[in-house]
């Protein structure tokens, strides 16, 4: 018998999430502070309970997709209605969101208390990779619970890696986030030279995505920023977050990132103008400002 599925979070990428575990076959309990955004997946078979607690209470599997660490911290460990006061023993808790290293521990650690298991999973792919299934997952955790969830999460992502213990997942997004964020100063760099030399930018992105200078975001938000797309595959005031997750966690190293530095002022002053709830190609509205 399958599982029972909980899941916390339902917003750009979570309702695509719980879309595809629907169409998986999974039953489906939701929850989202705007329960209008969960009406949709209500119609498709999803069942709405109206807390977290009840979400963890029944529920086999509880998943959570939500903004901030702070959101993470009061999901889990809130007195009145956290996941690890009422989950049930032997339920597996995966958080999605991306948050800091220290707080994925700390979930796993009193988890364990509790004869729950844990794994921090966040994901990459955006609004595209949710929506057709094939997000990347980092995961930390112990390797016989994800083994246990690994057909689970197959129903909504493609490339799927236990990385280490338990924060292991979070540290692999931030290398991610740190290679994304200086790829996207490249690609809108690239579309406004482009521009300013008199070229074609859309056939500029179909030559040079071919080539060496290919990239996921180039190749996706690339023809979003030449449409005056900027909707958010993944908001510019959660990246900032990311960022500055990523920057503390560089600095505990003792390591020098002059691109993330440069990058986390670029989308602060993005953000001051506007754009924080914008997708994170709206970086070009900076180049332009």
């Amino acid at each position: 018998m399958k599982k029972v599925i909980g899941f916390i979070g339902t917003g750009v990428m979570g309702a695509s999430m719980v879309g595809h575990l629907l169409n998986a076959g999974y039953t489906v309990n939701v929850y989202n502070r705007t329960k209008a955004k969960t009406d949709a997946l209500v119609e498709k078979g999803a069942a709405w309970k109206d807390s977290p607690k009840e979400i963890a209470a029944e529920s086999d599997v509880i998943m959570t997709m939500v903004g901030y660490p702070y959101d993470v911290e009061d999901v889990y460990f809130n007195k009145d209605y956290g996941i690890i006061e009422y989950a049930k023993s032997g339920s597996i808790l995966i958080d999605f969101t991306t948050s800091t290293p220290s707080l994925a521990k700390t979930i796993y650690e009193e988890s364990k208390k509790k004869n729950l298991a844990a794994i921090d999973a966040p994901v990459s792919g955006g609004d595209v990779g949710a929506r057709n299934g094939v997000l990347t997952i980092m995961c930390g955790g112990d390797e016989r619970t994800f083994d246990e969830c690994l057909p689970i999460m197959q129903a909504f992502g493609k490339n799927i890696v236990l990385q280490g213990a338990a924060g292991a997942g979070q540290h692999t997004k931030m290398a991610n986030q740190i290679a994304i964020v200086s790829g996207m100063m490249g690609v809108c760099e690239a579309i406004l030279y482009a521009e300013k030399a008199g070229l074609d930018p859309g056939r500029v992105i179909e030559c040079i995505s071919g080539g060496a200078a290919g990239s996921w975001s180039l190749s996706n938000y690339g023809p979003r920023i030449l449409k005056g797309d900027f909707a958010p595959g993944f908001y510019v005031k959660h990246f900032i977050k990311d960022l500055k997750i990523a920057t503390d966690e560089a600095k505990g190293m003792g390591l020098e990132m002059p691109g993330l530095t440069l990058a986390e002022k670029l989308y602060k002053e993005l953000a001051e103008l506007g754009f924080d709830d914008r997708g994170t190609h709206a970086l070009y509205k900076w180049y332009i400002r």
